[in-house]
């Protein structure tokens, strides 16, 4: 059992590499494909906004009823890897044919995106709620859950960045060789669907689980659902911070492709951009576990909210053109980001413990539901924001940045960075107000498990065994 702790961690970790690459390029770019790559007319976006909205939204609140199913499974494999292996089988396929081209068009094309982007966001949904309701099985000790999140954030965080800096360049090339860019989109989706599978699979063969937490109530009823949800209340309050929190990041990151394009006036410098924020980003994570030894996590939480503040606000008052300060601006903004998307996962892992010791009920799958139907309506919201805005600015009409008028632009930057300010800096408040799991009170909560005989006695050493 020595090297279990170090073998979790990496292969935990390296299983989502792949899986936020094809969240990338399907949460950030596929209206900027849509859009710009095959042109799709505004009667037709308008249209397909809708459908992305609506099939999040409904994507999100059918989130809990997927952590209630992977909770009730039962299998010689466990109740989390099951789903992965599905989420291996199809997830690839509905990314890939989100970026086929079936020759379609006008109410055809509608009609076959949006049963696509629906089967998309389910098959997604299968593993991703799976893999991150397994962390907190994998160990109760609270610096190593900080090891294992973190490298898992790095990955994940280098795949979402492999595809925010390569995505201009890759699809050109790709494009250049193919004969258009919608066949480099295409094939762009097959690479990065493919790794995705390959990530999974070091998970499912990879992890171990522990086994040091006793969950005597096996089953849940459906009727429970809600209950679990809404009796456990620092779950509640997480969700609604992280909620803010993702509708203002997802925003201003759905933006960003736009903002270089239209604002800035190269299209070329957002990978330039993008790595400068991906290094920053994953600095952070990587120096997360120095600081956490030093910091309470409230400390470090406002920390990192001070420091995308700061971002924020140097970005809107920044000329577009001047690089200087819009690249120190996304430093700020990127590695507080890191630290506070990590907090978030730290603050769901440990909303499972206590739920278990407030409920009676362990139901891991359940309570990380909340964190991709955060995302979903973060997502939901932000790309919402981002087609309307693009509509509406005249974005939409434009070919060069040239062609962009200053009202337009204002209201670009007003929605880019002074609209998600406020939604994180709400999230702050009400995270701070209300959120009470610290260090002391979480051993009281492990005590507690120990002696009603739902937590292994040999847990409590586990500190020392990890790597």
């Amino acid at each position: 059992m020595q090297n279990l702790p170090l073998r979790n961690r990496v292969t935990f970790g390296l299983g989502t590499i792949g899986r936020d690459m094809v969240y990338a390029i399907v949460s950030m770019f596929l209206i900027f494909y849509l859009t710009d790559i095959i042109n799709l007319p505004k009667s037709t976006m308008w249209w397909i906004t809708g459908i992305i909205f609506a099939a999040r939204i409904f994507d999100a609140l059918t989130d809990p009823l997927m952590g209630f199913i992977i909770d009730n499974t039962r299998s010689r494999w466990g109740k989390f890897k099951p789903w992965l292996i599905v989420g291996v089988i199809t997830s690839p396929i509905f990314t890939i044919l989100l970026f086929t081209d079936f020759g379609l068009h006008d109410s055809a094309y509608i009609a076959v995106f949006a049963v696509l982007y629906l089967m998309w966001g389910i098959s997604f949904t299968t593993h991703d709620i799976s893999y991150w309701s397994m962390l907190p099985t994998l160990t109760v000790d609270q610096k190593e859950r900080e090891k294992i999140g973190a490298l898992a954030r790095i990955c994940a965080n280098a795949g979402l960045f492999f595809v925010v800096v390569g995505i201009v360049p890759l699809t050109i090339l790709l494009g250049q060789k193919t004969g258009s860019l919608q066949s480099g989109y295409f094939i762009f989706s097959i690479l990065i669907s493919v790794f995705m599978a390959l990530g999974l699979c070091v998970t499912v063969f990879g992890v171990k689980e522990t086994g040091v937490v006793i969950n005597k109530k096996q089953s849940t009823p459906l009727r429970e659902l809600f209950f679990i949800i809404v009796k456990n209340d620092q779950l509640f309050i997480t969700a609604i911070a992280l909620s803010l929190f993702m509708v203002g990041y997802i925003t201003t990151t759905s933006f960003g492709l736009y903002f270089f394009k239209y604002a800035y006036g190269n299209e070329g410098m957002f990978s330039i951009f993008s790595l400068i924020l991906g290094v920053s980003q994953l600095s952070g994570l990587a120096l997360f576990p120095l600081f956490s030894k030093k910091f309470e996590r409230k400390t470090l939480f406002t920390g990192a909210i001070i420091s995308m503040s700061a971002g924020y606000i140097i970005f809107f008052i920044s000329p577009v053109s001047t690089m200087l300060f819009i690249g120190l601006a996304g430093v700020l903004i990127f590695f507080g980001q890191s630290f506070i998307q990590l907090l978030m996962t730290m603050f769901l892992a440990d909303s499972v413990d206590y739920g278990h010791w407030k409920l009676g009920k362990r139901n891991d799958s359940i309570t990380f539901s909340i964190q991709p139907l955060i995302y979903k309506l973060g997502g939901a919201i932000g790309s919402g924001v981002v087609a309307a805005v693009i509509i509406i600015s005249g974005i939409k009409d434009a070919d060069t940045a040239a062609d962009v008028t200053p009202e337009g632009l204002l209201m670009m930057k007003i929605a880019m960075l002074l609209f998600p300010l406020l939604c994180i800096a709400a999230s702050y408040f009400i995270y701070r107000a209300k959120f009470k799991i610290d260090s002391k009170f979480y051993a009281q909560i492990l005590s507690d498990l120990r002696e009603r005989g739902e937590l292994l006695a040999a847990s409590c050493s586990q500190k020392n065994n990890s790597v």
